[in-house]
């Protein structure tokens, strides 16, 4: 099974259904299968070919499924880029994909212009916002291109051919390329779909960004059920809740930062029909239990479920049901996990040898199965170390209880989560240490109501020099990297970082303190 046979089966039983809906434009199954296939056409037009690589920087749109779909079926890979990345980073996730065509909208075009002037190998630029006029200059139109191409048929890749490739942080603050089969893709979406999640007449809200694999997972599996899909062009608890009783949305996936700012939101009063809402996936990060009474007290009739994972498995593990949060499950603690493992996947807890170990005893969390993904893009030492005799190494640290029910209680990897974004301390600390004031830094995650977790940095200055202001600190890191990546807050300090024996900063004890009184060190 590949990416585009949920396309192929929709055409064949549902063409008239309705497919997307955007900003009041309704399109069927039909008109989407024509869309595809020219699209499709319009790429090999461009000398893309099986393989080639097809980058997107783009808020979330109708035109954004097409693309995961027309890539697929021009035979090519798609390379979501991160639209909260800076124009440095999205260079060297360019540089390193080498995309034949890199599609933008009206929001990142001057982006996209920049981009094109700094690569050594420069795509051709599609630009996805021209229904009113003629694209920006450089740039080809996105309709102009599908109407002059014809349908070209499905190029069919088979299940291990790569699909996509999703970047995500770095360990030593060079981006990894993920890179996802169309076998690993679908394994996904059967597993959802096998847990009850995003079945036939499934109404599904891109509310999470579309260029992120949480979303990707509901996405493929609205594929392969025949649901139709909504959108907003970014997430806004008022754009939700409109989409929501706009278009009878019954699914949707946030991160547990939206799920607050919904359950928070000052609706002026306004009394909403949501009463088609069925079912929040949240996933990502960890919520707390504060945050989550809140939810289900102002959606009283919607069940919430957890889904834990992370790029590299497509991106589900485990997953914890509605009934778990509740009654005696709720009283047995099971809330705080993060589920069990789906259909088709192995989960253990393993020892720093790779010995599975017993039940209830903390190790690191290992998973294998057909989402596992095929390494990353260029990294072969990256991917040696990650997945080992088939499993992969997630980094996070927990246990299994006798139930099979997985907690996570801390990260192996140096790895911080805000927000639902992965930020990894050595992408930050880079960045600090080019600050002329700083001689060493080191950076954790703290707790934050808000964000679960919040980029906070320690900083040592350099003798003689004036001591950094926190804010100035904070300014730097924003010229030069995302800015969720950027500290929220920082300690300049006088004394020496705690180090091992080895001379490494014994970062745990920096992290201590603020979490001190907690059942688990993660947010």
């Amino acid at each position: 099974m590949n990416v585009t046979h949920g396309l192929r089966r929709a055409l064949q039983v549902n063409a008239d259904g309705l497919a997307t809906s955007y900003e009041g434009r309704r399109r069927t199954w039909a008109e989407i299968g024509d869309r595809v296939a020219r699209l499709a056409g319009g790429l090999r037009s461009l000398g893309v070919g099986n393989g080639d690589r097809v980058a997107v920087l783009m808020a979330n749109a109708d035109s954004y499924l097409e693309l995961y779909l027309g890539v697929a079926w021009a035979g090519a890979v798609v390379v979501p880029l991160n639209n909260r990345w800076s124009v440095p980073e999205n260079e060297a996730a360019l540089n390193d994909s080498g995309p034949k065509v890199l599609v933008v909208d009206r929001a990142f075009q001057e982006i996209a212009a920049r981009l094109a002037g700094m690569l050594a190998d420069p795509p051709v630029v599609v630009y996805a916002d021209n229904d009113d006029g003629a694209p920006p200059a450089g740039m080809r139109g996105y309709e102009a291109l599908l109407a002059a191409s014809e349908p070209v048929p499905d190029a069919m890749r088979a299940p291990a051919d790569l699909a996509g490739i999703f970047y995500t942080g770095g360990t030593t603050g060079r981006a990894k390329g993920v890179m996802l089969t169309h076998a690993n893709l679908m394994a996904n979406a059967r597993n959802a779909l096998a847990e009850g999640l995003f079945g036939p007449g499934t109404v599904y809200l891109h509310a999470a960004p579309m260029f992120h694999l949480a979303n990707g997972c509901g996405m493929y599996s609205v594929l392969l059920s025949g649901g139709s899909n909504a959108f907003v062009a970014a997430f806004s608890p008022a754009a939700v809740l409109d989409a929501i009783e706009r278009e009878r949305v019954t699914d949707v996936l946030l991160v547990p930062t939206m799920i607050q700012m919904l359950a928070d939101h000052d609706d002026g009063g306004r009394r909403r029909d949501l009463t088609s809402l069925r079912r929040i996936v949240y996933g990502a990060s960890p919520i707390s239990e504060a945050v989550l009474d809140r939810a289900a007290a102002r959606f009283p009739d919607v069940e919430f479920v957890q889904a834990y994972g992370q790029t590299e498995l497509s991106p589900i593990a485990t997953l914890l049901p509605w009934a778990d949060h509740v009654g005696e499950a709720r009283r047995r603690g099971r809330h705080r996990s993060a589920g069990r493992a789906t259909l088709s996947v192995d989960v253990r807890v393993v020892d720093e040898d790779d010995r599975e170990l017993p039940r209830g005893t903390p190790g690191q969390i290992v998973v294998r199965g057909d989402t596992v993904m095929a390494g990353y893009w260029n990294q072969p030492d990256a991917t040696a170390a990650a997945v080992v005799d088939g499993w992969m190494h997630t980094g996070d640290a927990g246990y299994m209880a006798a139930d099979g029910y997985v907690y996570v209680v801390d990260r192996v990897k140096d790895m911080i989560i805000s927000g639902g974004e992965n930020v990894y301390s050595a992408e930050v600390e880079n960045c600090l240490a080019q600050h002329p004031a700083v001689a060493q830094c080191a950076v954790v995650g703290i707790p934050s109501e808000r964000w679960g977790e919040q980029v906070h940095a320690f900083v040592v200055p350099k003798p003689g020099s004036p001591a950094p202001v926190p804010d100035e600190l904070i300014a730097f890191c924003k010229e030069r990297i995302a800015g969720y990546k950027c500290p929220l807050s920082v300690d300049v300090r006088t004394e020496p970082f705690p180090l091992s024996g080895a001379g490494k900063i014994l970062k745990r004890e920096l992290r201590a303190p603020y979490w001190e009184g907690r059942s688990r060190a993660v947010g």
